[in-house]
């Protein structure tokens, strides 16, 4: 489990993220990179990690399940993920 501050300070950056869009697609529009550098640096949307909803992870990242490769095969191994069987042939 990532530590708590690591899951906090990601939510902090998406929450800045979310609010400097407006601002940020308007100055990128007008091609102001001056302005755009006045900006807060987690304003920039590449600031945001992916990480696992369960464990914190932010390797082994699975965009399609929101989870790490360690917490999909736990949960595909014990049936918690719907369509998912292992594969055998």
């Amino acid at each position: 489990m990532a530590k708590k501050s690591w899951l906090e300070r990601n939510k902090k950056k998406a929450e800045t993220v979310k609010k400097y869009a407006a601002i940020r697609a308007e100055l990128k529009a007008k091609g102001d990179y001056a302005g755009l550098a006045k900006l807060p640096r987690n304003a920039s949307p590449t600031r945001v990690v992916n990480r696992c909803a369960m464990s914190g992870r932010r390797h082994g990242y699975l965009r399609k399940f929101n989870c790490s490769r360690m917490t999909f095969r736990e949960g595909a191994l014990n049936g918690l993920i719907p369509g998912v069987t292992k594969a055998s042939w």
